[in-house]
């Protein structure tokens, strides 16, 4: 009888018997090498290699605790990702890694190895160029968000998906570190460099305007089940080369706001912009990424309108007046949760390595202050400002 018919946390061992026993993905004389790549958060994830063929697989594995901190959490949080990866994988299979299996029992995702592309947050932080970025990452959103919608898809089967999809602890997390604990901080786990205390209180603590718009987006956060969202699409999720990118970790999915994903992607590009230009980077590198920017909104809302048409088949819906309003606010939302993706990365308890790893100093305090800045603006003005451009002389605004 097989020993992964009950969850168990696997050791190396236990993952080479389980690629070849279970999931036969492996000859029996396969010398597998096995190593982790996990960040160390969440979950496990283990690459196998074969020394005699070169074929490699990842293996994902969830544990009933989460990884970082022990917190209880609900282990099929590993199918809703695996279920996340085949619907987006049918939709834009260039940029999803494949599935080779999920097992429920073990609570386990089997997928294609993706070495040969880089994190994307690490790439950027080292000042890397990648001139087809803005193209791929718009052509991925547009086409993985606006489908999952109830104007593309069949109204029963999303009904259906909304349910499969309710992935009630990540959210959770994020309804707390994104939209709460930066405006509240009733955990007391903010992290906030002392030179910036004061800035923080005045500018964001008491500032009702501006938690009242927050407010606005969190309730939409939680009660707008629109498209299906990859739920946490920070920089660290893509994997990138001078050929393309692959979009990976989709575990905080769920039926959410479009802008969401669309924003957590535009926020992360202004972590290395302002790094870069407080902490004297390269000049190239700044102007490549405050175009990147300025495209990712320009080629998101064009690209949008263009699957819109393509895909939307109720006359209702097809009306231009209806059209125009539905994805003017999907942008503006973007912005929103850019904004609330900036600030809770330089307040929170879980921040970014731009800032994080940043030197202190006075150019440390001058950044986050910046950056703080810019998710307030973005926040705040997210129905004023509707192209790239305007976007991006906003960020150059501010740092000047």
């Amino acid at each position: 009888m097989s020993k992964f018919t009950q969850h168990f946390l696997m050791a190396h061992e236990d993952v080479k018997q389980f690629v070849t026993d279970e999931l036969k993905l492996f000859p029996m004389d396969a010398e597998l090498k096995v190593s982790e790549i996990g960040d160390g958060n969440i979950n496990y994830v283990f690459k196998v290699v074969d020394n005699k063929s070169g074929k490699r697989v990842v293996v994902k594995q969830a544990d009933v605790l989460l990884r970082s901190s022990g917190r209880p959490l609900d282990i099929s949080r590993n199918k809703i990702e695996a279920d996340i990866l085949k619907i987006q994988y049918e939709l834009v299979p260039a940029f999803i890694p494949e599935i080779y299996n999920y097992n429920e029992a073990m609570s386990t995702l089997t997928m294609e190895d993706i070495s040969a592309y880089k994190n994307l947050r690490y790439e950027l932080m080292n000042e890397q160029i990648f001139p087809n970025f803005a193209e791929d990452i718009s052509t991925f959103l547009a086409n993985v968000l606006l489908p999952t919608t109830d104007l593309c898809w069949d109204r029963h089967e999303k009904k259906e998906l909304v349910k499969n999809f309710t992935n009630i602890d990540m959210c959770d997390i994020s309804e707390d570190l994104v939209f709460t604990e930066p405006y509240y901080n009733y955990k007391d786990q903010n992290i906030i460099i002392e030179a910036n205390e004061q800035f923080v209180k005045d500018h964001i603590y008491q500032n009702d305007v501006l938690i009242g718009h927050v407010a606005a987006l969190r309730n939409k956060y939680m009660n707008q089940a629109q498209a299906l969202v990859h739920g946490d699409l920070h920089s660290g999720s893509i994997f990138i080369n001078q050929a393309g990118v692959k979009v990976i970790d989709p575990e905080f999915a769920f039926y959410g706001p479009m802008g969401y994903d669309i924003g957590n992607v535009i926020g992360n590009l202004f972590f290395p912009l302002a790094r870069a230009h407080y902490y004297n980077g390269d000049g190239k590198f700044q102007v490549w990424l405050a175009n990147t920017i300025c495209d990712v909104y320009d080629k998101v809302k064009e690209k949008m309108a263009t699957v819109y048409d393509e895909s939307v088949t109720l006359p209702l819906y097809k009306n231009t007046s209806f059209k125009t309003t539905y994805l003017s606010e999907v942008m503006a939302d973007s912005l929103g949760y850019a904004g609330t993706e900036i600030i809770r990365r330089v307040i929170g308890d879980s921040k970014v390595k731009e800032v994080s790893e940043a030197p202190l100093g006075e150019e440390r305090i001058a950044m986050e202050r910046a950056l703080l800045k810019m998710g307030m603006e973005l926040i705040m003005q997210r129905n004023e400002i509707t192209t790239g451009e305007e976007l991006v002389r906003r960020c150059h605004q501010i740092m000047a």
